[in-house]
């Protein structure tokens, strides 16, 4: 029996007050890179690899963004609940301030 592949995608949105700055992104990236999945991000019509710090780096994760993680892979639904958790997690450790949009 092969593998599986499953295809998924989970809309989240950034509400760490200082946005997937170097350390969350370095966590980000090291958490992404547990799984046997491809994931990116789709930030408007731009996609990332969320694998790649310089990628994440770039795509300006600021408090608010709203993002569309993408994963492929046989990890696909374990690698998007890790990092939708992690992303929770990055708030509160930062503290999101009350009524966050």
């Amino acid at each position: 029996m092969g593998a599986v592949s499953w295809d998924m995608t989970r809309e989240v949105q950034i509400l760490n007050p200082l946005g997937l700055h170097a350390r969350p992104a370095a966590e980000f990236v090291r958490t992404v890179r547990k799984f046997r999945a491809d994931v990116r991000i789709q930030v408007g019509s731009k996609i990332v690899k969320a694998g790649s710090i310089l990628e994440l780096m770039g795509a300006d994760l600021v408090f608010g963004t709203r993002v569309l993680l993408i994963a492929e892979g046989p990890d696909a639904l374990p690698a998007l609940n890790a990092l939708c958790s992690l992303l929770a997690d990055f708030a509160r450790r930062e503290k999101a301030p009350v009524g966050t949009p």
